[in-house]
Order: structure tokens, then C-alpha cells, then sequence
């Protein structure tokens, strides 16, 4: 049985009795104009911005749906032959793939007929938030409301939790992907200088924070660009305070949203939340003070789960024994 957490920036996959056995960049390399691949992964995404004329390395899940059908199938077929080794290759595993809460019935279908195509005995979805919240050790089956917040790299979903199932969602296309865009503009609009979506992510990792708290030291870095007045190489400093202005308008987004999910729960499980506090999962959860900062616009605590960047396929992985369970739970798991 084979967990898949099928992200817009990473994918990684579990598989049981020997744990993740992969955690790779969701990119594939190949050459313009055809499906032929050189290259898919951490190989894939060195190419990033780097290829020749003649290659093209892309990302081939966007917003947390599949925005290339054809590459997203060969990219999951490499990996999954990656973590398939000797007479394993032969089987045809039960597979998981865990899916953002707000998604289409078409965009399902589509995750759902890419499984198959590469060959699941039976393929099942879960959505992100029920997926993280097992991943980070909640008991979902409990009658007891419980809040998630699973931050990515194309979506944010946020949920209430009680009985196995979710009870109130939201889901935004606002991620990780969108705060290195965020920063981008933001370089581009006050240096005029401009920068890729590696360096966008390099910064946000190094100095990158949502709020600065009394006892944070001011962080910086020195950026290279291309100056877009001279089309010259140009060097600048990003500070700490740089990244919490140019994300406070994506933030302010998903505080809303975490505030529109708890208006719109029952005060029962609301009054749970608030004894239980709220878990945060993700790569997004990462963020420096972002638990800071959802403290302070739902004066809950907020907490960010061990490991957040594996809950999701862990959970995932953990889902397929407790099917009995989530079946119960208006089809949180489908299978087809």
C-alpha cells in the first residue's frame, strides 16, 4: 500500500512497513514540444531556469490540481518506479492520493484516472486537512471538534474536524507558491531588480518570517538579480521586515479564511477548538512566526505539528487501514 502526497512543489510517497521512501520536487524535464523525459525530481528541478533551448523543465501540478495531465502521470510513474524496487515492481499496489478540500469533481477524476494509468490495483482519495491532521497524530473518529490548517505549496486548506470527517472548509489557491510570488513583485517593485522563483524561496526560508516578534532579531540577506534599467547583474539586501510586508496581503487572506471557518462551525466544536487550540501541517507551516501570527488574529493557541512538511503523506498512508472509519464520514475517502 502506497501513500502519495501528490503537492504543487514537493511530492512525496510512503510506503507501508518502510516509512517515506521519497520526497522529491514536483518537477519534470523534457524536450520541447514532446513528452520525451530527461529528467523528473531533484534532477528536474536543478534545471529550473537553466535548460537549453531545446528543454523545458516545468512543474506540472498547479494550485494543488493537475495543470498537465500527460506529464503529471509520467512524473508519478518515475517516482513510483523509484520506490517499487525488484520483485515489488510486479504488484500492483493499493494507492492513496491526498487532494486539496475545494477542488472539482473533474479535477478528482483526473488525479483518480492518473493513478490508475499507472497501474493501482485500487485508488483512493483523501482530502489534505483529514490526511494532516492523522499525520499529526489527531484522533479524527473522536466526537470532538478538531481545527487543521495544512499550508502548501499551491493551497491552503483549512478544516474543522469531528466524527472522521470534515465538517466546515475553506479552501485557498494562497500557499507557498504565492508568498515566493509575493516576494518577487515585491523586489521587482521597490529595487527594480528582478529575481527567479528559486531566489524567492531561498529568501523566504532564510530571513522570511509572517510577523516579527519582540525577541526576533532582524535577519538579512544579499540578493542577486538582473537590474531591469540597465539589464545588468545588480546585488541588494532583503530584510526580515522586507518579506512580513510583502506577504501581509496574502496572510491577511488566510487569516480571513481561518475566520470564516470558525464563524461558520457550530459553537460546540468551536468551544473545542479553543480547548484543543489549532494544528498547523504543511512546508508552509515553516514559515517563521506564522503560529504567531493566526494566534493573534483568533486569539486561539495554534501549534505547528512535528515534521509538518510529512504529515499530509503520513496521514495519507496511516488512512488506508482506517478506511472503515472515513468511509462513514460522507466518502472523505473515495474510491474508484
Amino acid at each position: 500500500m502506497i501513500g502519495v502526497d501528490l503537492g504543487t512543489t514537493n511530492v512525496r510517497i510512503h510506503v507501508k512497513g518502510k516509512g517515506v521512501m521519497l520526497r522529491e520536487p514536483a518537477v519534470i524535464a523534457v524536450v520541447k514540444g514532446t513528452t520525451d523525459v530527461k529528467a523528473v525530481g531533484q534532477d528536474a528541478y536543478r534545471m529550473l531556469g537553466r535548460t537549453p533551448g531545446n528543454i523545458t523543465a516545468v512543474r506540472p501540478m498547479a494550485d494543488g490540481v493537475i495543470a498537465d495531465y500527460t506529464l503529471t502521470e509520467k512524473m508519478l510513474k518515475a517516482f513510483i518506479s523509484k520506490v517499487l524496487t525488484g520483485a515489488n515492481r510486479l504488484l500492483r499496489p493499493n494507492i492513496m492520493v491526498c487532494i486539496p478540500s475545494g477542488i472539482t469533481e473533474v479535477e478528482k477524476r483526473a488525479v483518480l484516472q492518473a493513478v490508475n494509468e499507472i497501474g493501482a490495483r485500487k485508488a483512493f482519495l483523501i482530502e489534505e486537512p483529514v490526511a494532516g491532521a492523522i499525520g499529526a497524530g489527531i484522533n479524527i473518529a473522536d466526537p470532538v471538534g478538531s481545527m487543521v490548517i495544512d499550508i502548501g505549496g499551491g493551497t491552503t486548506d483549512i478544516a474543522i474536524i469531528s466524527m472522521g470527517g470534515i465538517v466546515v472548509s475553506e479552501s485557498l489557491r494562497i500557499a507557498g507558491n504565492t508568498f515566493d510570488r509575493d516576494l518577487m513583485a515585491f523586489v521587482k517593485a521597490q529595487h527594480n531588480l528582478l529575481i527567479g522563483d528559486r531566489t524567492a524561496e531561498e529568501i523566504k526560508r532564510t530571513v522570511g518570517a509572517a510577523t516579527v516578534a519582540g525577541d526576533d532579531e532582524e535577519r538579512s540577506m544579499e540578493v542577486r538579480g538582473r537590474d531591469l534599467i540597465d539589464g545588468m547583474p545588480k546585488s541588494i539586501t532583503i530584510t526580515t521586515d522586507d518579506v512580513v510586508r510583502s506577504l501581509a496581503s496574502s496572510l491577511d487572506k488566510i487569516g480571513a479564511g481561518v475566520r470564516k471557518v470558525l464563524e461558520q462551525a457550530p459553537p460546540e466544536l468551536v468551544s473545542d477548538v479553543i480547548e484543543r487550540g489549532i494544528v498547523m501541517t504543511g512546508g508552509g507551516a515553516k514559515l517563521r512566526n506564522l503560529d504567531a501570527y493566526l494566534r493573534r488574529v483568533t486569539n486561539i493557541p495554534v501549534a505547528v505539528a512535528e515534521t509538518p512538511e510529512d504529515c499530509v503523506v503520513l496521514g495519507t498512508a496511516k488512512a488506508l487501514d482506517m478506511s472503515h472509519v472515513l468511509q462513514d464520514a460522507r466518502s472523505t475517502v473515495l474510491r474508484y
